[in-house]
């Protein structure tokens, strides 16, 4: 009975709250005008440098595909002589990709790298190592990699080190 009468209340509470509210709009020329936001670009060269202002928005780059994944095909790696960018996506690229200039939109992401990501690394280091999922040549790379991010923390003086990426959001390929 208790349990019917929360449930209940609960319904209506949110009924109420839930109210429509209608306002009136004029409709003016200034109102009905819709402002188009351009995607902003990013040379490659200068990805690494300015994607930090652009975290969690659409931005626009241009290279050629140097890599489609062959394992998910999700992953793509858009190259020019200055830069490279590491683009990820929730549905297969078409490997014909590889080797075409494309106009890219995407959203910076941002990796944050610091100690505890490290631990975290080493862990799985280890882990694959001790299955057997990698040989050892594979393990001691692994490892200079990690202190390499330990020692350019340390030299630089930061907590952490930024690897930005994008997720795919569209392209188009360049003639």
């Amino acid at each position: 009975m208790m349990k019917k009468m929360v449930f209940i209340f609960t319904v209506i509470t949110s009924l109420i709250s839930c109210k429509t509210e209608t306002k009136k709009t004029e409709n003016t020329p200034e109102a009905s005008q819709e402002k188009v936001l351009e995607t902003p670009s990013i040379a490659l060269g200068e990805f690494d440098i300015k994607a930090g202002d652009f975290v969690g928005k659409e931005v626009k780059i241009q290279g050629i595909v140097d890599h489609v994944c062959k394992h998910s095909g999700k992953k793509l790696l858009v190259v020019t002589d200055e830069g490279d960018v590491h683009v990820t996506s929730d549905v297969r690229f078409e490997d014909t990709l590889k080797g075409n200039e494309i106009s890219l939109v995407g959203v910076v992401l941002e990796n944050k790298i610091d100690e505890a990501y490290c631990l975290k690394m080493e862990e799985d280091n280890i882990k694959s190592h001790s299955e057997g999922a990698s040989n050892e040549e594979q393990f001691e790379n692994k490892k200079k990699h990690i202190q390499q991010y330990r020692d350019k923390m340390k030299t630089e003086g930061i907590d952490y080190i930024s690897e930005f990426s994008l997720q795919y959001v569209s392209h188009t390929i360049v003639d």
